[in-house]
């Protein structure tokens, strides 16, 4: 959500990206394909002036990514 500082919500995204990543690998789980990518504040989905709203931008999306990015770097 858009609360507290615009580096700080992005560094925790990103935590919060990988620690899923984490969790699954602990899991069993093959993520040899996965990328954990935090975006902070800049793709919400929900209105972020109402509790409701930011509560909804606290997300963890799965998506199938490009070929071309498979491989790369899994904290970019």
């Amino acid at each position: 959500d858009s609360q507290g500082r615009e580096q700080m919500n992005l560094q925790l995204s990103q935590s919060r990206a990988t620690a899923v990543l984490i969790e699954l690998q602990r899991r069993k789980v093959l993520t040899t394909n996965y990328v954990a990518k935090g975006y902070g504040e800049l793709q919400p989905i929900a209105d972020n002036d109402t509790e409701e709203g930011r509560e909804i931008n606290r997300r963890i999306e799965f998506k199938l990514a490009p070929k071309k990015e498979v491989g790369r770097n899994k904290s970019d």
